[in-house]
Formats: C-alpha cells, structure tokens, sequence
C-alpha cells in the first residue's frame, strides 16, 4: 500500500486488492492498519511523479479529444461530445481508452454521463458505466455519499445526520443543506444529480483549426512523416482560407503507438497562408532538434493544428517594394527562429528614457518587425564622435580611478588587471537616476568620454557626485568609478 502524510498522520492513500482483502482502505491511519496486518508493505507517495504520470496520460487522450482536463489527484475528464462515433460509439471509445490503459499497467474506472461530477461520482464506484441524458440521477442515488468526493468532513456530518446515499441527501431540501453543508457541495451535488452542469477546464486551450491524419498501421519512416505534414499543411491552410485567416503559432503532435507524444511547434512573424511555408518551418524545425524525433514502434496519428490565427490583410504588393522586402525578411527570421528558437532572434527598439541600460529594449523579431522597421533613433551629428558607445556591458564593471582632481576626469585607471593612461577627456554627461522607478536610492552619474596611450577608447562613470556620497555614507567623499562600455 502506499501512504501520504495528511493532517500530520500518516494515511493510506492507494492499496491493491490484497490489501482490500484483509480489511485495509483508503484513508485508514497507518498505525491503525499496521495493527491489522503487520506484515503490509508500505511506500511513501510520490506526488511529483504521479502528477508527471497523469499529465502523460492526459497527453495520450488528446489522441481521442482536445478537450482534456485534469481531475486531480487521479483523474481525468475527457469531452467526447461530437468525437465518440469517431471510435464507434460511447462503449466502444471508453472500452478502446480503457484497454489501452489497462495493458499498459494502470487500473482505470471509466464512465460516461452527461454531466462530468457525474461521471467521476460513477467511476468512485462503478466502472464501464454509461449513462443517458436525463438518468443521472437515477444511477447516482443508491450510491454512497462518499462517491461524491466531498470533504471529509461534509462526509462525516451527513453520516451523522442519517443521510448514507446520495439520494437520501437529494430527498431533502436544497436550503437544508446549503444552510449546513455550504453552496458548493449543493452545486456538486446537483451536478451529479444532473439538475445543473459545469464546463471542464481543459488543460490546453482549444486551437483555433485542427487536422490529423490516422494510421491503420504505424508509420516510422521519416519519408512518409514528412509527407504527411506536408499533406496536413495543405489541408489546414485549406480550411483557414476559408474564413480568411493565417496561422501564427502551428502545433504538430506526434502520437507513439506506445502511449508517448511528442510536440514540435513553430511560430510566424506573419501570417501564413502558404502550404509550402509551413512544410519548410518543420523542415527546419525537425532538423534542427537535438533529441531527434524517436518514432519507436511507429506513430499511429498526427495531427497539426492552428493555435492562434489571425486575419490576412490584404496589402498592395505589385508597386509597393517595401512590402516585398518586409515578407522576405519576415520568412528568413521564421526560419531562423524554427531552427534555434524565437526567442533567440531579436530586434532592438529605443526607449523613451535617458539611463543608457534601458534605452533600447530587445524583443522577439517575428512579434516586433514592423515596429523595429519604423522607430526613430537619434540621429548622429555629421563629423562628431558618437555620443554612446558600439559595446555596452549588461553590467558596469567597477574599476580604480586616480583623478588630478575630486570632481574631475580620470587621469588614470585600472581594469581588469590593466592600467591605461588617459590621454584624451570629453565629459561630464551628468545622468540622473529616475526615481519614481528606483526601488532603493540611486545616485547621479557622471560619464566621460576617455581614451588612453594606444588610442583605445572607453565609456566611464562615477556613481555619485561628492555631496550625494558624502551624505549618504557620513565620511569623506570616495565615489566608485566604472566601466560600462567601449567605442569602437
């Protein structure tokens, strides 16, 4: 059996039929059940890996229906409103996910009703039940109130009340027992009774196109996979011209004949309504995986989808080249994103502040191209140096200044181990810190512009002007001084 520490106690949170046998339940105190049976062997759960177990499982049903949601600590709901007679029936689908789990070592306890408090209340007693619209309640009264999955301690004072089945807690007032037991466990119970219903919370959003294609046999061939993606790519591009509409994030879905799913999705800086666009973002997306895709046994389905669509905007592009241009460039970022992630392909946008670190913000090229394309820098006066240096360090690096005098320039300084001589001086550019955004105080910064006997060039600063350092550490002035960039 395994036992979970619940309320500071150890309890019996799953046991096998032996153990059922001798007396021992869910829910029982390990002491309690040691006293039964001393020779019962006991481990520790593992909350993380069941959670991790039950996601895998979840991911595998996506096979039968997107609409998956987490039940947890050990259950599933899956909405097969519409997808059943793609598997033959109610029966035959809960049969089909049954024995497939079953064979791969789980124990399953499956039901189907119209409402999905229902359907868990039958599986907490039951297994392979299927109940018709309209007969909910019918087939959740005799059942111990227990089944419902309330607390314990509504549980217990229901017991206490002489109410053991769910229909004797139906036969009396609502008022009653909200008034005793609270309003949620009357909406839970209403909902079993199927007199109310409330929408699952998939795990995963609904996307906005879907198309599969199954496999009678499992295809492992990397010939026929990419000939499939091409096939589905033609397809979904199909059903989104439609409505006028391209794909901005595509999802394919790899479904193993052994339970496993494996998920590669790409990302558009623009809408895409070519088939061939979104064969060659999973050409470079498969070629580029450093775990390549294990097909195993064989892949049973595949399936594409659309996550996120947006209208196409229909542009003139016979005497527009710039628009040409920006498709081009839009393309190539696509597919050096695909290759070695979005997230690694920038464009830099200024900022409307004057602290040098945050003047230019770096975002995603495929979500900020049109906006890098069209922002205005400073512009640079003709024949003077520049105001900002080429390299800046994500962050200053403290160096050893010695100045001629305590409110000027550096006459010499010392980084990283070197010691440069300074020849030639522009400064002070006196920044100031912006306060409303400062969480602690920050002192103003004097820049200089220096460079030194072999014409190297640099960007320093001193943190602080005398009377701010003075005031803030009570002793003599002795502001620290750094390096935060370097002029080409």
């Amino acid at each position: 059996m395994v036992v979970a520490r619940e309320n500071n106690m150890l309890r019996i949170s799953a046991l096998d039929d032996a153990a059922a046998d001798v007396g021992l339940a869910v829910g029982l105190p390990l002491a309690n059940a040691r006293a039964i049976c001393p020779e019962v062997q006991v481990y520790d759960a593992d909350e993380t890996a069941d959670a991790d177990a039950l996601n895998a499982i979840a991911c595998w049903c996506d096979r039968f229906t997107p609409l998956v949601a987490l039940d947890l600590p050990h259950g599933l709901f899956l909405d097969i409103a519409g997808c059943a007679h793609l598997f033959g029936g109610e029966a035959a689908m809960m049969n089909l996910v049954s024995g497939i789990l079953t064979a791969q070592g789980f124990m399953v306890s499956a039901a189907v009703a119209g409402t999905a408090v229902c359907a868990r209340t039958l599986t907490r007693h039951v297994h392979g039940r299927i109940v018709r619209d309209g007969e909910e309640a019918e087939a959740v009264r005799p059942l111990p109130i227990s089944a419902l999955g309330a607390d314990v301690a509504v549980v217990t004072g229901l017991r206490r009340a002489g109410l053991k089945t769910i229909g004797d807690v139906a036969d009396r007032a609502g008022h009653e027992i909200t008034a005793r037991f609270g309003a949620r466990f009357t909406a839970m119970l209403e909902q079993a009774l199927g007199k109310s219903d409330a929408p699952i919370s998939p795990r995963k959003p609904l996307p906005d196109y879907i198309v599969e294609k199954r496999f009678a046999e499992p295809v492992a061939t990397e010939t026929v996979i990419s000939a499939t993606l091409s096939g589905l790519a033609g397809m979904l591009v199909a059903a989104m011209g439609k409505q006028g509409k391209g794909a901005r994030r595509l999802e394919a879905r790899f479904f193993r004949t052994d339970g496993a799913v494996r998920t590669i999705s790409v990302d558009t800086g623009q809408p895409v309504t070519k088939a061939e666009v979104i064969d060659r973002l999973f050409r470079e997306r498969l070629e580029a995986l450093n775990d390549p895709l294990d097909p195993g046994f064989g892949f049973d389905l595949i399936r594409l989808d659309a996550s996120r669509t947006e209208i196409v905007v229909q542009e003139q592009r016979d005497l527009d080249t710039h628009v040409h241009d920006r498709d081009e460039i839009s393309a190539l970022i696509d597919r050096i994103a695909a290759r070695i992630g979005g997230k690694r392909v920038v464009v830099h946008l200024p900022q409307d502040t004057h602290i040098p670190e945050r003047a230019v913000w770096a975002g995603p090229a495929q979500h900020h191209l049109i906006e890098a394309a069209q922002a205005a820098w400073p512009a640079r006066v003709e024949g003077e140096p520049p105001l900002r240096p080429l390299r800046l360090f994500e962050r200053p690096e403290q160096i050893k200044v010695i100045a001629e005098v305590p409110d000027g320039p550096p006459a010499r300084f010392v980084w990283r181990r070197a010691t440069h001589a300074v020849v030639r001086v522009e400064g002070p550019e006196r920044v100031a810190m912006e306060w409303w955004r400062a969480q602690g105080e920050m002192l103003t910064r004097d820049y200089f512009r220096v460079e030194d006997e072999e014409g190297l060039r640099f960007w320093l600063y001193r943190d602080g002007l005398f009377d701010e350092v003075e005031q803030k550490e009570g002793k003599p002035p002795s502001p620290n001084w750094f390096m935060h960039g370097l002029f080409a």
